[in-house]
């Protein structure tokens, strides 16, 4: 594409005030050296920390909120740092863009964004790279799980709905697409493989073979999302999806309509949900993906954040 990469290391999750020092001053100095004309940043440590020196070094630039992440959700002595850095990196960006209404909502009531801000639909999704996918006749029924697995993207839920399921449906399938950093999880989930209660993949780079085979997409997350990829990507697919009522997911899922609604942390309501699911006639199920399809063409495409970005530039 003629871009230069320049990578830089980052502890995604890490507080470690020494190394993110480190990386201010890696920052600084890609700054100084390429001399920008604008800067687009997103994710927590870039907009904070390149917003600020941007401010400093008078480039302009734009802000991308992706997700409010678990620092700014959860209150205490973190959020209340995490928020007067966050102050400060967007406090002189020409734009804000924010991906979803909940997360505009609290960034005003706090009084993060004081300059020119936008909604913007996530990431919005390549429809032409994710594109429909002829839906499977096949008996068996295959479920994705497709995310960094963590406590809340609702890991534990998926699990739970796994065995519960295996035990009274034997032609259901639960795949696990995604990186695992806990090792706690990563037990727990080799051995339900070697029970033949989940299929266990790692991390994928191109999710498009998997979805293929699938039926449906199952986002359990309580997570502080933006906008869920894994689920628009599904929906692009032509896949039905099961998601949580949570910022970032209930905007994607009509209930009924492309896939189901249930409530955050219900591992019931995701056995009932997912039970329903198989239940239905096949031709209701494609259906389902079909509309889900429509749902990302019409609010989610990519051109639709590649424009704004372009009118900002």
């Amino acid at each position: 594409m003629g871009c230069k990469f320049i990578p830089t290391e980052m502890e995604l999750r890490g507080t470690n005030p020494l190394k993110d020092l480190k990386l201010i001053k890696k920052y600084k100095s890609i700054l100084k050296n390429e001399k920008p004309d604008i800067v687009l940043t997103y994710t927590i440590k870039p907009n904070v920390y390149v917003g600020y020196l941007c401010g400093k070094l008078k480039i302009p630039y734009i802000s991308n909120v992706t997700g409010l992440g678990t620092s700014v959700e959860n209150k205490g002595l973190l959020q209340k740092i995490t928020l007067f850095l966050y102050r400060k990196g967007l406090k002189k960006a020409k734009c804000v863009f924010v991906q979803n209404k909940y997360n505009l909502k609290f960034l005003l009531e706090k009084k993060i964004i004081t300059s020119k801000y936008q909604l913007i639909p996530g990431s919005g999704v390549n429809l032409n790279y994710h594109s429909y996918l002829p839906y499977p006749k096949d008996e068996t029924i295959r479920f994705l799980f497709i995310s960094r697995i963590l406590y809340e993207k609702g890991i534990d839920e998926y699990l739970a709905c796994a065995k519960y399921i295996k035990n009274k449906y034997p032609n259901i399938e639960f795949h696990i697409l995604g990186e695992c950093d806990d090792l706690k999880y990563l037990e727990e989930i080799k051995e339900l493989e070697k029970q033949k209660v989940v299929i266990y993949h790692g991390l994928v780079n191109d999710v498009r073979k998997y979805q293929k085979i699938s039926n449906c997409t199952i986002h359990p997350s309580f997570y502080p999302e933006g906008m869920s990829n894994a689920l628009l990507e599904s929906c692009a697919a032509g896949r039905p999806i099961i998601t949580t009522n949570r910022p970032g997911c209930r905007e994607i899922v009509e209930d009924g309509v492309n896939g189901f609604m249930i409530e955050c942390k219900d591992t019931e309501g995701l056995i009932r949900t997912v039970e329903k699911f198989i239940n239905l006639p096949v031709s209701k199920k494609e259906k389902m993906g079909k509309e889900a399809r429509k749902k990302v063409e019409k609010e989610f495409d990519r051109n639709i954040v590649i424009d704004s970005y372009l009118k900002e530039f």
